[in-house]
């Protein structure tokens, strides 16, 4: 893969600077979102804090692919499907393209789903957040593949920033990033229940040094690292189909309905943490 050489960008030698200071909450709002749900936020902000001085460039990745300012919480779950399109990655992301609608086709009008790419060293496309089938299948379309640098952490950053996401599915293959910052990032994903579930492609023999990288990432969040065959593309929508009811419902959603889930048994198996 000669656009995707396998190193870390960013030093993880340096300890990230404090967080920086939050201003006091008046009484009434202390006394109804304080306790958990404050530390929480704070967990959430910090890490966003310190991924981001990891360096600029991890921000400046980012520009302006992410979803618009919003008003009120969200009325039904979401889902972020980020994929890596870096040149290499054209076989797989041309399959995962086939079977983008499958993860709002599983819950019909029960979850919302957020396009997340990045190519060219950048997270260049993060829509905003739909139920409907065609349009992501229509915004997947115009995507095309373009050399550069992984950025799954840009991603994650932003998917802290907006409420109610429930899991963050990735397609990828390496970790070019840093790790310290990506650890930072996933504890808050998970202290905050939300879920990286990586589909990891190793048909390329460097991505398998990656393996248990994503699996660090992964487990913090409470997620799982689930094999992905760019040659199969009905196992995939089968996944992704799991990974939309697990979204909507949890674990107990998922297993009640595994008759009519194909992938529910799998993703089950992973998310328990056997292999």
């Amino acid at each position: 893969m000669t656009d995707k050489p396998n190193f870390i960008l960013v030093p993880d030698d340096a300890p990230p600077p404090p967080a920086p200071a939050r201003p006091a909450q008046p009484p009434a709002r202390q006394a109804a979102g304080g306790g958990m749900l404050a530390r929480l936020r704070d967990i959430a902000g910090s890490a966003v804090s310190a991924a981001a001085s990891g360096g600029a460039a991890l921000m400046s990745a980012l520009g302006n692919a992410e979803p618009p300012a919003e008003t009120g919480g969200p009325s039904r779950p979401r889902l972020v499907f980020a994929v890596d399109a870096t040149a290499s990655r054209e076989p797989a992301w041309a399959a995962a393209r086939q079977v983008t609608d499958a993860l709002v086709k599983a819950m019909p009008g029960g979850l919302d789903v957020a396009l997340a790419v990045h190519g060219g060293s950048r997270v260049h496309t993060f829509t905003a957040f739909t139920d409907s089938a065609n349009t992501l299948r229509d915004r997947a379309a115009g995507v095309e593949c373009i050399a550069g640098m992984t950025r799954l952490l840009p991603i994650l950053t932003t998917s802290l920033k907006h409420p109610g996401i429930r899991v963050v599915v990735y397609i990828g293959d390496v970790f070019e990033e840093s790790l310290s910052a990506g650890r930072a990032l996933a504890d808050a994903m998970g202290a905050r229940q939300t879920r990286l579930i990586v589909l990891h492609d190793t048909a390329d023999a460097s991505a398998r040094r990656d393996a248990e990288v994503f699996w660090d990432l992964a487990k913090r969040t409470g997620g799982c690292v689930l094999p992905f065959d760019a040659s199969a593309p009905d196992r995939l929508r089968d996944l992704l189909s799991a990974v939309a009811v697990y979204a909507v419902g949890g674990e107990k959603l998922l297993r009640q309905q595994r008759g009519d889930t194909p992938g529910a048994i799998a993703l089950l198996e992973h998310l328990s943490g056997r292999r």
